[in-house]
C-alpha cells in the first residue's frame, strides 16, 4: 500500500514537471508584420523592432505578410540582416491575392527560413534600379554596321558604364544566390531574376522551387508549416504551430512618424522650412515663432536624412545656393550672388537624394515650386534694394544736402541761416543779404555750406 502511494505521488510530480514543457510546445504566439508599399528606412526600423521585440516576449513565429514593389537597397539589407540574425524562425508570406514581392521584396523573401505565397501573387524583377542610369544591362554583342562604325572617343565612356554595370549586377546577383544557397531554394533562377529581371507567378515560383509552399491565408499556411524542419543561426529548428496565437504587430507612433518625415519631399520641405525659418529669425531677432518652426522642422529634417540615402554635395550645394541668395540682401551685387545662389539650389535639390528609386526622389515639381519662390524672393529683394538706392537721403546729415532755408542774419561772414525748421551757424562763398533765401551744399561739423538761391533755379531744374 506505502508503495503504491509512493509511485502515485511519484507520477504526479513527473506530470507537474512536464507540463509547462508541453504546454509550451502546443501553445505560443506567432507576430505578423505587415511590409505595405515601398521598403525604406521606416521598414526597416519597423521589422527591425520587431523582430526585437518578439525575442524577449516568447513570440515563436515571425510572419512577414508583405506586398511591395520594392525600395530602397540599404533598408532591404537591414532587413535581410535582421532576419537571418533572428533566432526566431521567420515567414515570409507574400499576400493577398494580387500582391507582389518585386525587386527588393524577392530578396527578403530569399532570406526567410521559410517562403510562400498566397495564389494570384508574383515575385521577381530583382535588377538594380540604378543599372537603368548608367546605360542598361550589357547587350549580347551583335553584328551591326553601326556598331562597327563606334567611334574611339564613345569607346571609353561606353567601357566605363558596362564596367559599372557589371559590378552591379554582379554584387546583386552573388547576394541572391548566397541567400538561395542558404535555404536550399533554386540559384539558378536568382541569378536570372537579377541578369533578366524574371518574374515568376505563384504556382510557377513553386513548380521552380523558388518558393517553398502556397496558403491562401495565414491559418492555412500555419497548418502547412507545422512540423517544418528549418535551419535558424546554424542549428536545425522545428516549428510547432500547434495552439499558436496569431497577432498582427501595428506600427506605433513612432514608425507613423518616421513613414511621413522619411519621404524625400516631406524631408525636403522640412528642410527648408528649418533653414529659412532661423534665417528670418537671425533677419529679425524677437520673433521667436520662425525660429521655434525653423528649429523644430530642421532637426526633424536631420533625423530623416539620417537614414536616407544622402548625397551631401547636394547638400552643400543647397545650403550654398541659400546663403547668396540672402547674402543679396545684405551685400548688394545687382544679381550675381542671387542667380548664382538659385542655380546651386536647384542643382542641389536635384542630386540632394542618392538614389535612382522612383519612391525615393524628391518630386522636380517640388524643386520647381521651391525655386520660383525662392526667385521671386531674390527679385522682390534686388527691386527694393534698387529702388532704396534711388530714393533720396531722409535721416543723418546727408539729409541735409539740398535743403532750401533763409538767411537770418550776415554779421561780417558770419551767416545764420534757418534751415529745416532750425538755425544753423553758415558759411558762403558770395556774399548773402539777411532775408535772402539759401541752399545747403555741404556740411562741416555743425556749420552748413550754403549759396545763394532763387526761385528762376528752381523753375529751371524742374
Amino acid at each position: 500500500m506505502n508503495r503504491f502511494i509512493l509511485y502515485s505521488l511519484l507520477t504526479i510530480f513527473l506530470s507537474l514537471l512536464l507540463l509547462p514543457a508541453s504546454a509550451k510546445t502546443v501553445g505560443g504566439k506567432a507576430w505578423v508584420l505587415d511590409i505595405k508599399g515601398a521598403i525604406g528606412p521606416a521598414t526597416a526600423d519597423y521589422i527591425k523592432r520587431g523582430l526585437e521585440e518578439a525575442r524577449y516576449d516568447g513570440v515563436a513565429l515571425i510572419i512577414l505578410r508583405m506586398d511591395t514593389p520594392g525600395g530602397l537597397d540599404i533598408a532591404m539589407r537591414e532587413i535581410v540582416q535582421a532576419i537571418i540574425a533572428s533566432p526566431i524562425p521567420v515567414v515570409t508570406y507574400v499576400a493577398p491575392s494580387g500582391a507582389r514581392a518585386a525587386s527588393a521584396g524577392t530578396y527578403i523573401l530569399y532570406a526567410s527560413h521559410v517562403a510562400a505565397m498566397a495564389p494570384g501573387t508574383n515575385l521577381g524583377a530583382a535588377t538594380p534600379v540604378a543599372i537603368g542610369g548608367i546605360g542598361g544591362m550589357p547587350s549580347e554583342p551583335t553584328s551591326s554596321k553601326e556598331d562597327d562604325k563606334e567611334t574611339e572617343a564613345n569607346k571609353p565612356a561606353q567601357s566605363t558604364q558596362d564596367t559599372m554595370a557589371h559590378k552591379m549586377v554582379n554584387d546583386a546577383e552573388a547576394y541572391l544566390r548566397s541567400l538561395a544557397q542558404m535555404h536550399g531554394r533554386n540559384p539558378k533562377w536568382a541569378a536570372d531574376a537579377v541578369r533578366e529581371s524574371a518574374s515568376l507567378s505563384a504556382q510557377d515560383a513553386l513548380e521552380k522551387g523558388v518558393i517553398d509552399l502556397m496558403a491562401a491565408n495565414i491559418p492555412e499556411l500555419l497548418t502547412k508549416i507545422n512540423a517544418r524542419e528549418v535551419k535558424v543561426l546554424g542549428n536545425e529548428h522545428r516549428i510547432i504551430t500547434t495552439g499558436l496565437q496569431v497577432k498582427t504587430l501595428k506600427p506605433d507612433w513612432r514608425l507613423k512618424l518616421l513613414t511621413v518625415i522619411t519621404n524625400p519631399n516631406v524631408a525636403y520641405i522640412l528642410m527648408l522650412l528649418g533653414i529659412y525659418g532661423l534665417f528670418f529669425e537671425l533677419y529679425h531677432p524677437g520673433s521667436i515663432l520662425p525660429g521655434v518652426i525653423g528649429g523644430i522642422s530642421l532637426l526633424l529634417a536631420l533625423f530623416a536624412f539620417q537614414v536616407l540615402p544622402i548625397n551631401y554635395a547636394g547638400m552643400a550645394l543647397i545650403l550654398l545656393g541659400i546663403a547668396f541668395m540672402v547674402s543679396e540682401t545684405f551685400v548688394p551685387s545687382f544679381g550675381a550672388l542671387g542667380i548664382g545662389g538659385l542655380i546651386a539650389f536647384v542643382i542641389g535639390s536635384v542630386i540632394l537624394i542618392d538614389t535612382d528609386s522612383s519612391d525615393y526622389t524628391i518630386s522636380i515639381p517640388l524643386i520647381g515650386g521651391f525655386a520660383v519662390i525662392s526667385f521671386v524672393f531674390f527679385v522682390w529683394t534686388v527691386g527694393m534694394l534698387v529702388k532704396i538706392r534711388e530714393r533720396p537721403v531722409v535721416s543723418g546729415t546727408e539729409e541735409m544736402i539740398g535743403q532750401i532755408g533763409q538767411c537770418l542774419s550776415n554779421n561780417q561772414g558770419q551767416l545764420r541761416v534757418y534751415v529745416h525748421s532750425e538755425a544753423w551757424n553758415a558759411q558762403a562763398q558770395a556774399d548773402i543779404a539777411p532775408g535772402q533765401r539759401v541752399r545747403v551744399t555741404g556740411i562741416d561739423g555743425l556749420t552748413l555750406k550754403v549759396e545763394h538761391f532763387e526761385e528762376s533755379q528752381n523753375n529751371g531744374n524742374e
